[in-house]
């Protein structure tokens, strides 16, 4: 599934700065009302974590979602030249957005901690792969640079690894039946993945 990521138009033209701006601008929008609601994903997973690492790390990156929305946003729009204004008419949640942040709040709220963080961590880990892979071959002067380094700065490889440990701590000491349904809650918010940048990509409303 990874492959077909990297293979997405999306990022593709963002690798190689030809990204349309409208496009950029549309997952911009979307990409900060998805935030929001994955910073209370954090927050609830959080709440449930049996240890108090585990409560220090996603409280901690529950703030860090927010904060990535007000520093490394605000700095983007401004080098693309797009108002706030601008941004609030894409203020609506995609079809895609919407039901990606409606399974994963329900994921938190509604499963045991396991599945909870199984759930969360393809946002970290894919956007780190991708991130990274982008950074290998990003063409000279892009315009979407800061993005690309954010999501492969060493610091976001630190917060990968450490949610795969959580995961990874997490299933050993669950039953079968709760690490099957880790699988299930980690490969579709994958699927999700997926379809939020497709989506960006054709700039997908409602259709009715």
């Amino acid at each position: 599934m990874i492959e077909s990521i990297h293979r997405l138009p999306f990022n593709e033209e963002l690798t190689l700065g030809t990204l349309s701006p409208e496009r950029f601008t549309h997952y911009l929008a979307q990409d900060r009302l998805y935030l929001r609601r994955y910073g209370r994903a954090l927050s609830l997973c959080a709440a449930k974590s049996p240890g108090e690492d585990a409560v220090d790390f996603f409280a901690r990156s529950a703030h860090v979602a927010i904060a990535v929305e007000r520093s490394m946003h605000a700095g983007l729009l401004d080098r693309l030249g797009v108002t706030e204004r601008q941004l609030g008419e894409h203020g609506e949640m995609t079809p895609a957005c919407q039901a990606y942040t409606d399974f994963l709040i329900a994921a938190c709220y509604e499963q045991p901690y396991p599945v909870a963080v199984a759930a969360v961590l393809p946002c970290f880990w894919i956007y780190e792969d991708v991130g990274v892979a982008i950074a290998e071959r990003s063409a000279a002067g892009n315009p979407y640079q800061p993005w690309i380094d954010t999501y492969s700065d060493e610091s976001f490889a630190d917060a990968v690894r450490k949610v795969i440990q959580l995961v990874d701590d997490a299933a050993v000491n669950a039953t079968e039946a709760t690490r099957e349904a880790m699988s299930r809650a980690f490969r579709r918010s994958a699927q999700y993945e997926w379809l939020f940048w497709d989506s960006a990509y054709r700039l997908s409303g409602w259709p009715i």
